[in-house]
């Protein structure tokens, strides 16, 4: 039985890629997002990339930020053989809008910012408050993880080789 550490080494690619494909495909086939999971929801790239190039033991980080930042450099460093570490998002369903980062090695969410609820002005709002939060929280990982099995389901059958690794290729070439 392999060692949980080495499995995460292994395997922490994949999260890599997850990020270069969900930018790729916000950028170039936002409605095949849509239909992952029959939402109606957006996902729109944020204000941050960060992507990092490590060759012939020296270690190369790229951080795009800005409201309106011009994400050319980022393609740049892909075509240069960088990893996409960090992606920041934003999510939009129904009039709502999450805003989150998504890292790489490990897809873990950092920075949720929900859509906005009511505040507690009572004792009795406690409740319906941690609810409501839960719920927003809820929907925003079904979602990203509706994302990831379309992904994955993508990933390992033949299509990803002979026509999606190409489109990537292609667009970072652009």
């Amino acid at each position: 039985m392999l060692d949980i550490s080495i499995l995460y080494n292994r395997y922490k690619f994949l999260g890599y890629e997850f990020l270069t494909w969900l930018w790729f495909s916000v950028e170039n086939q936002p409605e095949k997002l849509r239909l992952a999971e029959n939402s109606t929801g957006t996902l729109a790239l944020g204000h941050k990339i960060l992507l990092e190039n490590q060759d012939n033991n020296r270690l190369e980080s790229v951080s795009i930020k800005g409201e309106n930042a011009d994400f050319n450099e980022g393609l740049l460093a892909l075509s240069k053989g960088a990893w996409v570490m960090e992606l920041h998002l934003i999510f939009e369903d129904g009039g709502n809008k999450w805003q989150f980062a998504l890292k790489g090695e490990n897809i873990n969410f950092l920075n949720i910012k929900t859509p906005e609820i009511g505040s507690i002005e009572t004792a009795e709002d406690t409740e319906g408050f941690i609810l409501e939060k839960t719920f927003l929280y809820n929907k925003l990982f079904e979602y990203m993880d509706g994302l990831f099995h379309q992904f994955i389901r993508l990933r390992l059958s033949e299509q990803w080789a002979s026509s999606v690794v190409p489109e990537i290729r292609k667009w970072i070439r652009s």
